[in-house]
């Protein structure tokens, strides 16, 4: 158990949360949650013992072990892969060094002898003799083949790092786990054998993340980080955003409606309660929210963008047929042989493990690149808007403010009044509209693009990863403006719910080039590949 005791914390005069008073159980799985800049991955390093609190305290057991995940990608480059791993659990690393340095010794005493039996000892305690074996498990479950594990970290590229400091934060059986987004640079494959082990986790396990279906899968409590105060709920992510909402309308409204509304929110309650879930905590979930009260539900201060995608007028029969699209960069071919025909309507999601070539085939059909060979038609009646993976172009070394930038992409008989309202809507307020462009936080980035978007009046949409860099609030609200979007979409992102709910047909490119094409949404797809 960790017990946090009026715990505040102030950055340069600016107060992040005050007055934070929780307990964080074994069995239970925490999702922490709050706005861009709240405080979140802050509180975590707090929860670690990693940075002090400006006043409280936070304490668990001495006879606990607490394992994190590490953010520092070059701290182990001099290491093996499965050395990395096994450093999980530093005790047993150094005893297993320790015992490799006497018996490499040429003139083994009696003392040393003694030695080595005191770490046999603590080492067959600590399950030792399957540390390698249980460390090759981890790897493998998180896509890195055996044929890595001896590889020094220093010869790994940054997403293949990025799993195994979290396959090394997993190791060794920790009693408390803290994990700060470890769905990142995860395929989806990977993010579902992650969920399947942290539901079998039996400790404290507290998480934070941006990915809604990684949160509602294992989450038992939301911990959010709102009105700088810090409070703790039952239930998974949705139920949180649910319930928020709920709270938000009771709180509005006049009080003759005010029972109606509660009525609807233990409505809500009883109905949430009996889901089920594939989560081994849903039990224990259930019970919890069986117990709750109103006065337990979220009220939230969150902020949702106004994001909103309407063509101006409807497409034809004749939406984009791709013809035998090959493609190679720097000598490796990304695209080979790909053809498909899109029908009206259809939001394809493009999947597989090569996001160069996903990237490669966005910009073809944004026609951004030329293909070695084929083609991409569009239909006469076709207009696209396309969000790149990267946007440095559109903003680096631009002096401009946003504003200014904005009007780049209005109609010429726009008012100023109107552009600032939009910009308003995507929660860019009063003086903000006024910062130079090219010192924006990648999120308010984000936002500017899906802004100038929005004026396209576009029938067909293409965006490539639109859900990084953005908070909860403001991925919900892209999910939110897609699903709902009359016209074509093809998208790629790595948000498993984003893509579950909006996408009815996949297109997976593999790693030769080619696709396979799946007339289904992604769970189907899933299943058909599992």
């Amino acid at each position: 158990m960790i017990t946090v005791s009026n715990v505040s914390l102030t950055f340069g005069g600016q107060k992040l949360f005050a007055g934070a008073d929780l307990k964080f159980m074994p069995g239970n799985c925490y999702g922490i949650i709050g706005a861009n800049g709240a405080g979140k991955s802050t509180f975590l390093r707090i929860l670690s013992g990693e940075l002090e609190p400006t006043t409280g305290s936070v304490t668990y057991p001495a006879d606990q072990r607490m394992s994190t995940l590490k953010q520092d990608q070059f701290k182990y480059d001099a290491y093996p892969v499965l050395d990395t791993v096994i450093m999980g659990n530093q005790r047993l690393y150094d005893i297993m060094k320790e015992k490799d340095e006497l018996y490499a010794k040429p003139d083994f005493s009696e003392a040393d002898g003694e030695r080595a039996a005191e770490l046999e000892g603590e080492f067959a305690e600590m399950d030792g003799w399957n540390a390698e074996s249980d460390a090759a498990t981890l790897l493998t479950g998180l896509g890195i083949g055996a044929d890595m594990h001896y590889t020094l970290m220093g010869d790994l590229k940054g997403g293949e790092k990025v799993k195994v400091l979290l396959a090394q934060a997993l190791f060794g059986n920790p009693d408390i786990l803290l994990l700060d987004e470890p769905t990142n640079n995860l395929d989806n494959r990977s993010v579902a054998w992650l969920e399947d082990f942290l539901m079998d986790f039996p400790g404290t396990l507290i998480v934070v993340s941006h990915d809604r279906w990684f949160l509602n899968n294992i989450c038992t409590h939301i911990v959010d980080i709102d009105f700088s105060q810090v409070k703790m709920y039952v239930g998974n992510y949705d139920f949180w955003y649910e319930s928020s909402k709920l709270m938000q309308a009771i709180m509005k409204d006049q009080k003759k409606r005010r029972d109606d509304k509660i009525r609807e929110l233990q409505n809500f309650i009883q109905r949430f309660s009996a889901n089920k879930s594939k989560a081994k905590q849903a039990t224990s979930r259930r019970k919890l929210l069986d117990q709750l009260t109103i006065e337990q539900m979220p009220a939230s201060s969150r902020r949702y963008p106004w994001v909103n995608f309407s063509p101006d007028r409807e497409a034809g029969k004749d939406i984009l047929n791709v013809s035998n699209i090959n493609y190679s960069q720097d000598g490796v071919q990304l695209l080979k042989d790909v053809s498909f025909l899109v029908t009206k309507g259809q939001k394809i999601a493009l999947v597989g493990p090569n996001e160069q070539a996903q990237t490669a085939l966005f910009r073809i059909l944004a026609e951004e690149l030329e293909p070695d060979s084929g083609t991409a038609k569009w239909g006469v009646t076709i207009s696209t808007s396309y969000f790149p993976k990267d946007n440095g172009p559109y903003f680096d070394g631009c002096d401009k403010n946003m504003l200014d930038w904005f009007a780049q992409y209005c109609p010429s008989n726009m008012l100023e009044s109107d552009m600032r309202d939009l910009l308003g809507r995507m929660l860019f307020r009063g003086d903000d509209v006024y910062k130079q462009v090219n010192v924006l936080s990648g999120g308010e980035k984000v936002r500017c693009m899906l802004s100038r978007m929005m004026l396209s009046g576009a029938n067909f949409i293409m965006l490539d990863q639109p859900t990084n860099h953005l908070d909860l609030e403001s991925i919900t609200a892209v999910n939110n403006a897609l699903i709902n979007f009359p016209g074509n979409v093809i998208f790629t992102s790595q948000d498993h719910q984003f893509v579950t709910t909006i996408a009815d047909r996949i297109i997976e490119i593999k790693e030769d080039g080619t696709i396979a094409d799946y007339l289904c949404n992604y769970e189907e797809y899933l299943e058909k590949t599992k």
